[in-house]
Order: structure tokens, then sequence, then C-alpha cells
């Protein structure tokens, strides 16, 4: 089944957005949604998800999942926002336990936070299936880029997230806590592995050198033969080496700290102080 993909590109996090439609009904899943957030104010906005909801309204859809790839350290999640407007139920992998118990402490969250996933409605595992209407996705564990890292292939299309880029762009970085260039090095001959046609959405582009468009859609064989990091059958021992060089010269993404507290409680922010005031932390030299 060829699902039909709608993106909305984000130009103040480069985040793609999905809307994946069965083409033989209404049912849809929405894919890493962005909830816009004014760093510097303090304010959030919800622009980017009303452009999807008025997508969703305006082509009559039904949303039966909001699904994650996984907990995004560069723009907060619009998922209770969206879900709140349109239903479906809010998805992530299993492994957001240990993005829970990492960043919990990391935040000093303290012991009313919850690190069981329940602030989902569902934790995936590997080989997990679920129905989109007559479509079925099929969920894969691609850790690497985060421990809860999950790719979602829903017929002849991968939504990665950020495990993979365009292919003249490469792959995600793995210095965050928990990630791993070993792991990402598997993930991504496992997402290699589907059938060459298979459609590879990603979750960022960045625009590389030369390029003048954002581009988001791929193929596993266009990957295979291009990827600047691991194409041409690119070995794990040389992939390892120029990933964990290259992300030492990383900095810190400008909205993780506001991104992470409110994308391991599943989008949702603090809990309120008794005036009804809202606060996110800043942990300092944590990070």
């Amino acid at each position: 089944m060829k699902p039909d993909v709608t993106a909305f590109f984000d130009d103040a996090t480069n985040t793609v957005s999905f809307v994946v439609k069965d083409p033989e009904g209404s049912a849809c899943a929405i894919i890493d949604s962005v909830l816009d957030f004014d760093h510097a104010a303090g304010r959030t906005d919800t622009k980017s998800a009303d452009a999807i909801i008025a997508h969703i309204k305006a082509n009559a859809l039904k949303v039966v999942w909001i699904l994650e790839s996984h907990v995004h350290a560069d723009h907060l999640s619009a998922a209770p926002y969206l879900q709140e407007q349109l239903g479906g139920k809010i998805g992530i992998g299993k492994n957001i336990t240990l993005i829970q118990d990492t960043f919990g402490k990391i935040f000093n969250e303290g012991t009313e936070f919850q690190r069981d996933g329940s602030q989902f409605d569902q934790l995936f595992s590997e080989g997990d299936s679920f129905m989109i209407g007559q479509m079925r996705c099929d969920v894969l564990h691609t850790p690497g880029h985060t421990p809860a890292c999950m790719t979602y292939v829903i017929g002849d299309a991968a939504f990665v997230g950020d495990t993979l880029f365009m292919p003249d762009f490469g792959t995600a970085r793995c210095d965050f806590p928990g990630g791993s260039s070993e792991d990402l090095f598997h993930s991504i001959q496992k997402i290699l592995s589907l059938p060459d046609d298979t459609r590879i959405f990603v979750g960022h582009d960045y625009k590389a050198p030369g390029r003048d468009e954002f581009a988001w859609e791929t193929t596993v064989a266009a990957q295979k033969a291009n990827n600047v990091h691991v194409g041409a059958e690119a070995d794990q021992a040389s992939f390892v080496a120029m990933r964990d060089a290259r992300d030492a010269t990383l900095s810190m993404p400008k909205l993780i700290i506001p991104s992470l507290q409110v994308n391991m409680r599943a989008g949702q922010m603090p809990e309120p102080d008794e005036d009804g005031d809202v606060y996110l932390k800043v942990p300092i030299n944590k990070l």
C-alpha cells in the first residue's frame, strides 16, 4: 500500500511533521508534531499545529494516531494539543522510560514525576504493528540517536525520525545521554534492509551545501548509494570514528532544555504551582 503523505516544514527548528493517510479511507496519523516556542520570551504558540489541524479538517480526515519517533531535543511536541482538538492515541517507543529516568534526574523532577511512560497512550516495541484505517504500520526499534528512537514503516513508506537525514547530509548525532554511534550504525542497517523502493521520510533537513531547497523524501536505494556517512557499504569502524569525532564538535540544540522537559511528558508542561503558573528548569553544568 502507498500511503498519502503530506509534510509540514517548521522553519524555526528545521523539523518536518507528517500527516500519513490511508489512501482508501479517511484514517490518518500525525508524526512528530511541533509546538512553537519562543525561548527568549518563554511563550508557546500553536501556529504549526494549527496548520496540521486545518489540513485534517479541510480533508475530513480522522486522526487515529499521534506518533513520536523519539523524545525530541530540538522542538516541543504539540501532541496533547492535537489530541484535544482531533482525538487519536499518542504513541512512542517503550524505551521512553530510560529517557524519563535519565532526564528526570538531570532536571531533579522528584518522585512525583512518573518514569513508567504512563503519560503516553501506547508504548511500542520492536515488531509491534497497528492499523491506520486499512494500513498496517510495523514498528522498528532504531536506537542510536536516543535509546527510544523508533521507525514507523507504513506501506511503502518509512518514517525514520532523526536516525537518517537526506543522503547529502548524512546521519544523526549520538552524543546525547544514552546515545550510541554503534547502535546507530546497526539501526541504519535495519532500515537499509527494507526494499530499495521504500520511501524514506526524514524528520529534519538543513540543506546540505550546494542544495537550494529543503527536502525530506528519499528512498532506501538512494540512501544505500549516496548517503555521505553510511552509503557505498561504509563499515562500522569508520562510521563510529567519523560520528564520534563529528559529535564532539557540535553544540547543544537551542531548545534542548525546554524540549526534553516537555517531550518526556508526552508534550505536557510540568505541573503548575499553587498559583497556576508553569515553570521550566535550567540545570547548570548537567548537559
